[in-house]
């Protein structure tokens, strides 16, 4: 399974926002510079963000956008799941033979549960040192 870049960076738009909870309303603007991400871009995955309940937007010169809830209680999945759709390895799993089948959806159970068990306050929490030792891994 591939999460695109709008997976990406509607987690980091996501964890961003998480560190500022409870704080003032934070621009996607800031995000953008502090990310080095294309604006425009964060604009469009803003609003399915919104749409799904996940964030608010404040406007006016101090304007920006907010989380909804605490960090602790939105998970990896939600945002995952608003962004890409369902989540799931391959299409049409049904049609599969079973042993096949099985493989997929043991993927799939895998990856729900690291998901739907990861909340936006753990991903905060995360050592940006490990980050550096643990950038990219493949199977």
């Amino acid at each position: 399974m591939k999460i695109s870049t709008k997976g990406r960076y509607g987690l980091t738009i996501m964890i961003a926002l998480a560190r500022h909870y409870g704080d003032t309303p934070l621009p996607l603007k800031t995000i953008a510079q502090n990310y080095e991400l294309s604006e425009h871009y964060l604009e469009q995955l803003i609003a399915p963000l919104r749409n799904a309940g996940l964030v608010k937007s404040v406007r006016g010169a101090k304007g920006g956008y907010l989380l909804t809830k605490d960090p602790k209680m939105i998970t990896a999945a939600d945002i995952i799941r608003t962004l890409e759709g369902p989540i799931r390895p391959v299409e049409e799993m049904d049609d599969e033979e079973p042993a096949k089948r099985e493989l997929w959806k043991r993927i799939r159970d895998a990856v729900k549960d690291v998901l739907e068990t990861t909340t936006l306050q753990d991903l905060t929490e995360y050592d940006d040192n490990n980050y550096q030792e643990e950038h990219m891994f493949y199977i």
